[in-house]
């Protein structure tokens, strides 16, 4: 997208907070190992030097060695994907585990999301397997049902209409067969084999390359932080010498404070070199956590588009049940209504008839 074109050629040039995004401010609620850092006056560097590490050092909030500006000290950040609520957008900061003990990195709640998401899936082709059993048995009983010659001696139009009833049994237990036939090639077996194969190891290698990056990010701090206070020992090793030597309480020449002006220049130099590092270490995780957190959401929207789809052809072969089940039915609703008591007793009347001669009084 344009938005994420324009933020990862800011951060690839150095321009102030172009790695990071939000709607506010990205300062999180709950951190750990949180740096605040304050102005520091390097007089021993170059003008250009002391007005990068004093703007390094006031606008920038260190959490779990990942640099966020401070609040309100920074201009508000643009979302990279705006109104689409996207990962690349709300998973940089690390947040508690439940029981607020260790950080939980951001991209890792990502990978926690898929893996609940394949759970899930399971667990909904599980659910179809119990449908699938509870129709399987349902159309057992419904054929053994079937041939049961309970009442099979009913006669006329009504012993019809009740052998059509028991026929359509029979016609429906194929029907709830033949729908669990298609529940499981159709629902059950797409559920069970999507993304069966290999997604756990892709997901790992995600995890791995990441977690790579925050590490090196980490050590990179580190170097900073070494060199920052290396330079602060310089400085005041520095000032000290200065000091004594105005008000003559030492022997020191000033070939001794032009030695440790050249050592605190060198530290303040060391500190810009470890400062440009980090920002490089930190550009790549960045641009990184946006290209994976951007294919996650692309796989975690092809999920629920695929059990979407195979849920859809549920209820398709559901409604397509209840019509072969209401065209059987309709058989037996039409001879009901057929069925003529008078009728019966008739055609009753013309087989079992035993002669229609009555009989009279005697004749004497």
């Amino acid at each position: 997208p344009e938005g994420l074109r324009y933020y990862v050629n800011s951060c690839s040039k150095g321009e102030t907070n172009g790695c990071h995004s939000s709607t506010k401010t990205s300062q999180p609620t709950e951190a750990t190992d949180v740096a605040l850092r304050k102005p520091t006056m390097i007089k021993q560097v170059s003008q250009k030097g002391r007005l990068f590490i004093s703007v390094f050092l006031l606008f920038s909030l260190q959490i779990n060695c990942v640099t966020f500006p401070l609040p309100g000290e920074s201009p508000e950040q643009q979302l990279l994907k705006p109104n689409e609520w996207s990962y690349c957008d709300y998973f940089w900061n690390d947040k508690k585990d439940p029981q607020g003990t260790t950080s939980v990195a951001g991209f890792e709640v990502l990978l926690q999301k898929q893996l609940k998401g394949k759970q899930m899936q399971k667990e909904m082709a599980e659910f179809i397997h119990e449908r699938i059993k509870i129709e399987e048995e349902y159309a057992k009983n419904l054929s053994k049902l079937s041939l049961n010659p309970l009442a099979a001696q009913e006669e006329g139009t009504l012993g019809e209409a009740w052998t059509q009833l028991k026929k359509s049994l029979h016609d429906e237990a194929e029907v709830h067969l033949k729908f669990s036939s298609k529940l499981h090639t159709e629902v059950e077996k797409p559920l069970l084999t999507f993304r069966c194969d290999n997604f756990k190891k892709d997901l790992k290698k995600y995890d791995h390359h990441i977690a790579d990056l925050r590490k090196q990010l980490a050590s990179r701090y580190t170097s900073v932080e070494k060199a920052r206070k290396a330079l602060a020992d310089r400085q005041k090793d520095l000032e000290v010498k200065t000091q004594q030597l105005e008000i003559k309480l030492s022997n020191k020449t000033e070939e001794d404070i032009k030695k440790a002006r050249r050592k605190s220049t060198q530290a303040g130099d060391d500190l810009m070199r470890c400062v440009d590092l980090y920002n490089q270490t930190q550009c790549k995780w960045f641009e990184e956590m946006v290209t994976t957190s951007m294919e996650l959401e692309k796989l975690e929207v092809e999920r629920i588009e695929w059990i979407q789809q195979h849920l859809r052809q549920y209820t398709t072969l559901r409604h397509e049940t209840d019509m072969f089940n209401q065209s059987m039915v309709e058989p037996v609703d039409q001879l009901l209504q057929n069925v003529d008591p008078a009728k019966d007793r008739e055609l009753w009347v013309r087989e079992n008839n035993t002669g229609d001669v009555r009989p009279v009084d005697m004749d004497i």
